[in-house]
């Protein structure tokens, strides 16, 4: 496969093609690949020699027949039936397409987490301005300041030739999320006996990098604004946090601030980072573990591992329906897996490992990024040890309206403790809204001690 940089190493079984040529960054001779022999985000068109993996035609181009803006997303291949399930007794025979954190998961919960595995559908799509944007900047698109920052690039994917873990992690980073969304992003911290309570989370982002027409210089280095406000529990309603996300976080780091409803002002809020934990997570998300990943990269070094067949979350549809009841869904241990799909798809593997001098509560991360669409899709989470300790998934679904392919449910799950944290749990809410109409005003300190005093 001539998309990466390196032949991959033993241990990475199921590639299809021999990768041989060196590619990174800008590569203008490239170009015409983008519409030959790769997808216009630079994922392989073809399928696998076992037949698979099908050959990416399109993905999702049109929402399927019933669907109405702002409805839960109906799954688009509900005929699709189990194939296989891989569970405690067999996943062995498997242990070469699956995670470190994965198989913990399998020996922690024999009897109870298993994976459904269904036809691999190949469903992620984007814009097609997203498409030519995303082919302009593989003209031009660099990395600076240490992988810390991008230059030359514009709404699409950074880099659809990606060589190396700092661009696929950018593209991660960059993926198109509309121009502003509304969404409830509520979550459940669940104890080892599956007691929680339903954290109530109202988000908007406004992505200024996605805005037609903004270039780096426009965007003064704010890549978006996250703002975040609790409903629930009464304990914790009322509380705001708005944190302004960085391009590249060496020229200015991230800023974010709290408005306290019980003191009726706002603060700063440095620790909004790296390793400090999230709002009401009960210690069990980091600060940089929303999306999967988000934020600086200076406390480790970042290795391109390879690119292999694995079976991950995939077109969650069922997780995401308004017909599936959250109490019915939160089991001891792991989310019910009845409600999950596994497929087998190629996935680009990026190791992080903490920096000599540097401090964070996880000693390594292994991150497993989709081919189609770098949405990271599991994470393998190590501790001061080196000993697997936590393991998260991605369950995403293509949302056609837009399109783009995103997470619907996150899950990550304390294999030492038992305990895990849900978030993206908005099935009986408002679905998330992209594209929505924001006030860029609304998004500065002065205006957040307004919104937090209505």
């Amino acid at each position: 496969m001539k998309l990466l940089t390196k032949t991959i190493i033993t241990g990475l079984t199921g590639l299809t093609m021999a990768m041989s040529v060196a590619y990174a960054g800008a590569k203008p001779d490239q170009i015409d690949r983008l519409s030959d022999d790769l997808t216009p985000v630079g994922a392989v068109r073809a399928g696998n020699e076992a037949g698979t993996i099908p050959a990416w035609t399109g993905g999702i181009t049109e929402p399927p027949a019933g669907y109405q803006p702002g409805d839960h997303h109906p799954d688009p291949f509900p005929e699709d039936e189990v194939l296989y399930t891989i569970d405690g007794n067999n996943y062995q025979e498997y242990k070469d397409q699956l995670s470190v954190g994965q198989i913990a998961m399998f020996e922690r919960y024999p009897d109870t987490y298993k994976m459904p595995v269904y036809t691999t559908r190949r469903s992620a799509s984007f814009p097609q301005r997203i498409y030519e944007k995303t082919i302009e900047n593989g003209k031009t698109g660099t990395l600076v300041a240490n992988g810390e920052g991008v230059e030359n690039v514009a709404e699409g994917f950074p880099f659809p030739f990606p060589e190396n873990a700092y661009e696929l992690m950018f593209n991660h980073k960059l993926k198109y999320k509309g121009t502003g969304g509304v969404r409830y992003n509520n979550q459940a911290a669940v104890t080892t006996g599956g007691n929680y309570t339903l954290v109530r989370l109202r988000e908007e982002l406004y992505g200024k990098y996605y805005v037609p027409g903004n270039t780096i210089d426009d965007i003064d280095n704010i890549l978006l604004y996250f703002y975040q406000v609790v409903e629930a529990p009464a304990r914790l309603a009322g509380e705001i946090l708005l944190v302004y996300e960085t391009m590249n976080q060496t020229e200015s780091p991230r800023k974010a601030w709290i408005y306290n409803p019980g003191q009726r002002r706002v603060r700063r809020a440095p620790n909004v980072a790296y390793d400090n934990p999230g709002t009401a997570s009960d210690g069990l998300r980091t600060s940089d573990m929303i999306d999967m990943f988000n934020g600086a990269m200076d406390r480790f070094t970042w290795e391109f591992v390879g690119t292999k067949e694995m079976y991950v979350p995939y077109n969650s549809y069922k997780a995401h329906s308004s017909d599936s009841i959250i109490s019915d869904m939160i089991k001891p241990g792991h989310l019910d897996p009845n409600y999950m799909r596994y497929e087998l798809h190629r996935v680009h593997v990026v190791d992080a490992k903490l920096r000599e001098g540097f401090r964070h509560i996880n000693s390594r991360r292994t991150f497993y990024l989709d081919e189609d669409s770098y949405q990271i899709l599991l994470i393998d989470h190590y501790d001061s040890r080196g000993d697997i300790w936590r393991f998260s998934e991605a369950h995403s679904i293509n949302y056609y309206d837009v399109p783009t392919f995103w997470s619907t449910v996150e899950s990550h799950h304390d294999l030492q403790s038992g305990r895990y944290i849900a978030v993206g749990l908005d099935n009986q809410d408002q679905v998330n809204t992209f594209n929505t109409p924001l006030d860029e005003s609304n998004y500065s300190p002065s205006a957040l001690r307004k919104r937090g005093r209505r």
